[in-house]
Order: structure tokens, then C-alpha cells, then sequence
């Protein structure tokens, strides 16, 4: 596995929070450092980036580089429990335990990890609000960017709960934030930021934005979706909204 890091001024002096960005389908350890222009923010409030790779990588799955949005690439930031990819694609795990360990052992003075938020885009933003939700005590806030905020009911999610879970539905759960926000919203008030472009090829079919919204309702869980009128699936999309993310992770994060 392969993740970029940047690392702001700030760390020479003692240990910064981190903010981990899980991004979405094909993307790489390094789509989010080039693409989203945040390292000016996290500059200037103090934050060290994270980015895993969106995947584990040759494998040896037969397969594995056949779509675009399974196997490699395309990991979904869960743990398969299906052959022959229960075997290494443990991206929830990885993100949640084995990344953090990685970073605190080889960031040592430099990355606070007591002090970590998460956020993503697309796929990384249904991994961000699931981790965040699952894990409300490690993580101080969360954010997204045009979420997969209802996999269950989405063919992109469809697609990858079968391939990676099998056919049992009620396993499927714990892997859909909207499920996970009616069950357990966070206990401690903390509001969920997630922008989303009204231009978004992907909205109605894969990304549902309006049932993760309708969940927190009835769960009584804080959150600011912002419709942004014109705004697609792109990292035009999100570098333009990228400061008001990283301002909300900063507040959470003391920062």
C-alpha cells in the first residue's frame, strides 16, 4: 500500500492534527495532493494531509483491472469477506488502524494522532462518513464531497457489497452511512459538512444525496448539505469548496 503525505510548517515546532481524504474510484495515493489545492489551507491552519491509495494493488485476483469501479482501484473502504478478496482488500481496517499506526510510528514528533478528522470524494466520501460513524471516538469531525451516502441502494454499491460481502443484505449495513446515521448519529452534536454540485452526472443514480439528508433527519443528526448550483463530479468541484472543508476539520481539530 502507498499513501502521500504532506506535512505543514507547523510540524517542526511539535505535532500537528491529521486530516486523512479518502478519494473516490481509480483515483491514487496522489489524485488529491495534485488535484485539490488544499495544502495552502492545511498550510495555513496547521494540518498534516493524509491520502491513502484508493485500493490494494496487484493483488494477483483474476480480474482485479477488469472495471473501473471494482477491484483495484475501487476498494470501497471495507473489509471483503468474500473469496478471493477477503484476502488482502481490508481497506477499512487499513484506513482505521494499520494507516494510523504507520503514521504515528513514522511521523513520531511531527503528527498528533490523538487529534484526526476524515473527509472525502465520491467513493472516499461514503468511507469518510462510514468510518467517521462507525468510529465517532477517533475521529473529531467529517466531511464530503459528493458522497455515495446510500450505497446500498446505489449500483456502484450494489455492484461492490456483492463482489466483496456476498449476497446477505443485512451485512451490507454497516458499509452505508445512511443506514449508520439512523442507527447511531453522533452522540456528541458534531455536525456533517457535505457538498454536493447540482450539475453531478452521478447524483441521482449513484450518489443520493437527498436519503442520507431525510436519514439525519429523523436521527436528529446535525448536517449542512450544500446544493452548489452549476458544479459537476470534478476536482474543479471540490478545490473550489476545499477551504471551507478544511476550515471545518481546523475548528474540530483545534487548529
Amino acid at each position: 500500500m502507498r499513501f502521500s503525505v504532506y506535512t505543514p510548517p507547523q510540524a517542526e515546532d511539535g505535532p500537528v492534527p491529521v486530516l486523512y481524504y479518502l478519494a473516490g474510484l481509480t483515483c491514487t495515493e496522489e489524485t488529491f495532493q495534485i488535484k485539490a489545492g488544499a495544502q495552502r489551507y492545511a498550510a495555513e491552519h496547521g494540518v498534516m494531509l493524509i491520502s491513502p491509495d484508493t485500493s490494494p494493488r496487484d493483488a494477483n485476483i483474476p480480474g482485479e483491472e477488469d472495471d473501473y469501479d471494482f477491484g483495484a482501484g475501487a476498494g470501497f473502504y471495507l473489509d471483503a469477506t468474500r473469496e478471493p478478496y477477503s484476502s488482502s482488500y481490508k481497506m477499512y481496517t487499513y484506513v482505521t488502524v494499520e494507516l494510523p499506526e504507520l503514521v504515528e510510528e513514522t511521523f513520531s514528533g511531527k503528527a498528533d494522532t490523538d487529534r484526526q478528522s476524515i473527509f472525502g470524494h465520491s467513493m472516499g466520501g461514503h468511507g469518510a462518513l462510514v468510518i467517521a460513524l462507525r468510529n465517532p471516538e477517533s475521529y473529531l469531525s467529517v466531511s464530503a464531497f459528493a458522497p455515495a451516502a446510500a450505497s446500498m441502494q446505489s449500483p456502484w454499491g450494489e455492484k461492490a457489497f456483492t463482489g466483496y460481502l456476498g449476497e446477505d443484505t443485512q451485512k451490507w449495513r454497516a458499509y452505508d452511512a445512511s443506514e449508520l446515521v439512523r442507527e447511531s448519529p453522533f452522540a456528541d452534536g458534531r455536525e456533517i459538512l457535505i457538498d454536493q454540485g447540482t450539475q453531478d452526472q452521478f447524483l441521482e443514480e449513484q450518489l443520493k444525496p437527498h436519503i442520507f439528508e431525510e436519514a439525519c433527519k429523523e436521527a436528529n443528526q446535525k448536517l449542512t448539505l450544500r446544493r452548489q448550483e452549476g458544479y459537476d463530479h470534478s476536482y474543479y468541484f471540490i478545490s473550489t469548496f476545499m477551504e471551507d472543508h478544511i476550515l471545518h476539520h481546523a475548528k474540530a481539530l483545534g487548529a
